[in-house]
Formats: C-alpha cells, sequence, structure tokens
C-alpha cells in the first residue's frame, strides 16, 4: 500500500474524477432520457443522480420509472374479438341515442387497452366486505369448472383462511383452482397456508417474487393491485376488497369501508382475459402453453342488457388507458363529477381535469378518508384540497372509518369502479382493472352509494385553518406525489 501513497495526490484523484463523471452522467443521462417520461420527472432524477452518484443511481433502480414489456397473447384477444364483434354492433344499434361523448369513451378504451364494449346480463353493487365475502363464498361452491383468482392482498387470516377452505373443497371436487397472489401484498401466504390447495389438486402463483434475482428490481413497483375472481368464465368480480379482515365489520369493528362490483355475462370475458395473461406471465409462460379449453374458460353467453367496458393497465403499457379514462371521463361532465377514492394523490391532468370541470359549473365532489393507512398520502392529499376548492369543487373527509372506495360517478349515465386509486401509482406503475358502467342504473346506486357516505363524512371549509409546521409537511408530502 505504500508504493501507492505518491500516486494518491489530490491532483490524481481530481484527474481520474475529471475523466470518469462525465462519462457516468453521460451514460445514466442516456439510460434515463430513454425512458422518455415527463421532463420535469426527468430532469429531476438527473439532478438527484448528478448530486448524489450512488445514492441516487441505488434510488433510481429500485424506484425509478421503468419500462416493462409483455407478451400479450393474441389468440386470446382475438378469440375474444371475433366473439363479441356482433354483441358490440347490437349494442351500438340500439343505443343509436347514446352521447358522444360516451360513443369517444368507449373508443378511447379499445384503443388504449384492447378491450371493446360489451355487455352484462347482471351488475351487483356490494356495500362493504361482509357482503362481498359473502358473495364470493357462494359463488364459489356453486362453481362447476373452475375457480381463478388473482389479489393484492390475501392474508391467511380469519377471512383468507374461509376463502381457501372453500377452493379446497371445489379443488378437491375436481373444479380446476388457480389462485395468484401478489408478492407484496400478500407477503404472509407462506407454503403451509396454500398447502391444502396445492395437496387438493389447485393451483398457486406469485406475482414478481421478491427474491434475490431478475424479480429483484420490481420489489415496490409493478404490483397486481387487481382483485380479480372469476367463477365457470361467466361470474365475474373487481373492486377495491381485498381478502383480509381489515374489510370485514363482522370480525373488525373498525375494518374499512369498501365496494365491490359482481357481474355476470360476457363482460366477464374480459375479467377472464385479464386474468389469463396475468397467471401465464406470472408462470412465465409462452402462449403456446395457455390452456387449451377456451370454450370452457370463455363460454358464450347471451347479450345482457348493461352495456359495460373493462379497461386494464399496468407498466407495460405506455398508453396509460385507467388515467386516460378517468381523465377523459372528467373532461366529458356536463352535470357532475363525484369522486371516491382512498389515496388522492393526482397527476397534473387529472387534476387539470378537475379544476376545470369545477371551473365550468360542474358539481365536482371529492371523497376522501379523513385519515387514510399512510400519513404521507393524508398529507399530500391535503396540500390539494386548497387549488380543488377555490376552483368550485367541494371536498369531503370520511370520518366513520378508513375509506377505500375507488369510484367515479359522471352525470347520469357513466360510471367507473375498480382498484385503481386517484394517483401515480395506480395510473402508470400498478397493474389495475376497472369495470366502465354505460347507463343509468349503475350510476343511481353508485350516487346513492356516494350520498350514504355523504352522511358520515364533513365537509372541507374552503379556507381550513392550519398551523405553519403542518402545511409546510403537506407541501413536502406533495414533493414526492411521483413516488407515492
Amino acid at each position: 500500500m505504500a508504493s501507492l501513497s505518491p500516486y494518491l495526490t489530490k491532483e490524481n484523484i481530481f484527474a481520474v474524477l475529471s475523466v470518469i463523471w462525465p462519462i457516468y452522467l453521460g451514460v445514466v443521462g442516456i439510460w434515463i432520457l430513454m425512458q422518455r417520461r415527463a421532463p420535469v420527472a426527468t430532469l429531476g432524477w438527473l439532478l438527484s443522480m448528478g448530486s448524489l452518484p450512488v445514492v441516487g443511481l441505488i434510488v433510481y433502480y429500485f424506484i425509478g420509472p421503468q419500462r416493462m414489456k409483455r407478451q400479450r397473447i393474441k389468440r386470446l384477444r382475438a378469440r375474444n374479438k371475433n366473439h363479441v364483434r356482433e354483441t358490440t354492433r347490437r349494442i351500438r344499434d340500439g343505443q343509436p341515442e347514446a352521447p358522444a361523448q360516451l360513443r369517444e369513451m368507449v373508443k378511447l378504451v379499445e384503443a388504449t387497452c384492447g378491450f371493446p364494449i360489451t355487455s352484462a346480463e347482471s351488475v351487483e353493487l356490494l356495500s362493504g366486505g361482509a357482503a362481498t365475502f359473502d358473495r364470493i363464498l357462494e359463488d364459489v361452491a356453486q362453481a362447476r369448472h373452475h375457480v381463478h383468482l388473482e389479489y393484492y392482498i390475501f392474508e391467511p387470516d380469519q377471512t383468507g383462511t374461509r376463502l381457501r377452505d372453500a377452493l379446497v373443497e371445489r379443488a378437491k371436487a375436481g373444479i380446476k383452482v388457480r389462485m395468484l397472489v401478489d408478492a407484496l401484498g400478500s407477503k404472509r401466504v407462506n407454503r403451509k397456508f396454500i398447502a391444502p390447495l396445492l395437496a387438493a389438486g389447485g393451483e398457486f402463483a406469485v406475482f414478481h417474487p421478491t427474491r434475490i434475482g431478475r424479480r429483484l428490481r420490481p420489489v415496490i413497483n409493478f404490483r397486481s393491485h387487481r382483485k380479480i375472481l372469476v367463477v365457470d368464465g361467466q361470474i365475474g368480480f373487481t373492486g377495491g376488497v381485498n381478502i383480509t379482515d381489515e374489510e370485514d365489520r363482522r370480525v373488525n369493528t373498525n375494518a374499512y369501508h369498501d365496494v365491490h362490483l359482481r357481474m355476470a355475462g360476457p363482460i366477464v370475458t374480459w375479467l377472464q382475459t385479464t386474468f389469463l395473461e396475468d397467471w401465464a406471465y406470472a408462470l412465465e409462460k409462452s402462449p403456446q402453453d395457455m390452456p387449451a379449453n377456451l370454450d370452457l374458460l370463455l363460454p358464450d353467453m347471451p347479450d345482457g342488457r348493461h352495456a359495460m367496458q373493462l379497461v386494464s393497465s399496468g407498466p407495460d403499457n405506455p398508453t396509460e388507458p385507467i388515467h386516460r379514462a378517468h381523465v377523459a371521463a372528467i373532461q366529458s361532465a356536463t352535470v357532475r363529477v363525484w369522486l371516491t377514492t382512498p389515496y388522492f394523490v393526482p397527476t397534473e391532468p387529472a387534476m387539470y381535469a378537475l379544476t376545470s370541470a369545477a371551473l365550468r359549473g360542474v358539481d365536482v365532489r371529492l371523497l376522501v378518508p379523513e385519515k387514510s393507512d399512510s400519513i404521507f398520502v393524508t398529507a399530500a392529499a391535503r396540500s390539494y384540497y386548497e387549488e380543488l376548492i377555490s376552483a368550485g369543487a367541494k371536498v369531503y373527509e370520511y370520518s366513520a372509518r378508513m375509506l377505500h372506495s375507488k369510484t367515479l360517478v359522471v352525470d347520469d349515465n357513466l360510471t367507473i369502479i375498480g382498484t385503481a386509486n386517484f394517483d401515480n401509482r395506480s395510473f402508470r406503475l400498478n397493474y389495475e382493472v376497472c369495470a366502465i358502467g354505460y347507463g343509468p342504473e349503475l350510476n343511481a346506486r353508485l350516487q346513492d352509494q356516494f350520498n350514504t357516505d355523504l352522511m358520515r363524512s364533513k365537509q372541507v371549509a374552503s379556507r381550513r385553518k392550519q398551523r405553519f409546521l403542518p402545511r409546510l409537511g403537506d407541501s413536502i408530502a406533495r414533493l414526492f406525489s411521483p413516488l407515492l
């Protein structure tokens, strides 16, 4: 080591760094620029990487915005489109009076995620985890061919054990059971818990495992935040309710307040497609390895009376279908925009859409929890209140319990309900799915639900009294909105 000391002079170190530093900045800069994200976000990452060369690089590698690629199962989608082409034509012919805004929404969703307008024989709005779990267990018990489920959170608690046991019973009866859970959200699901299902012949997979290896990178981002359950390809569930005691007031008196959707009919075909593509991706299978019995997985069903459309999105789709659908729906509003979300950290386009709607006289209402399960997210959300209220919107905080519903009511004939929060993470970083209802029936039910929830909420004053430090904290939290 002594022989090296003559070379470790300030001049030599500076000379080496003067060569390495431009190379580092050039390589990192090209890497970030090739992501083609928003200019402000790109500049922010470039500055952080330049000022914190080691820490910034590590942070960017694990939580920075990245592109993902997944192979779509073309034969699934081709078969579905051939099957629904006549249904789509009949829906359009049967509703020539549909407003132009709805027709444009249909085109937007199909162009961004490939799912055309279809229909549902029945649509049931389920308020609360208890009602949701009871309905799920009832339908699972009547399954005759298969049960597919995909959940962000599946807890091995009382609620999760009840559903697992129901799945085990079906598997023993010869019903094909496929269960997919997210590795981060369902990290407590272990081999011991899942062993009875596997022993009964069921199948189990984990979305983006957090093990060391090529799956290490998306530990925080790129989660499957979807909640999907499909029975026999004919009945489907989606919405905000996870499989956990925290959603059931019979078990936990302080359980989350949430809503879910049960659908029957052709709309389930696209919910099934979403699951099958996620299943193939999680198992790292090629499209040729998919189940051959598509007629049983995607059965023919008669047209329903409810016009509906499924929209899915994820970091593998740069067009951001759910984000665009929400913004387009709000921009189309002429009467009302009633938004319920547990996490309100809007993107700039989404915030512009809300304030613009309020400024042109639309009845814009935002319903959020008084306290979410994240102090940081609550603080960030509150930093947007003043701008919304100044534009003419009304903001309400649900005070009874943690509000976990994710719904949007637009005018009298457009509704969105699903798994996506109104934030950057759901719009751009996680895999999500939502159901869009076209027509007055589901819209009226969600209006009633919204008004019911307002009875347990407090309107935020136009000029909130807030001390300097809490106000500063909200502003700081807002800076991290893209990461929340």
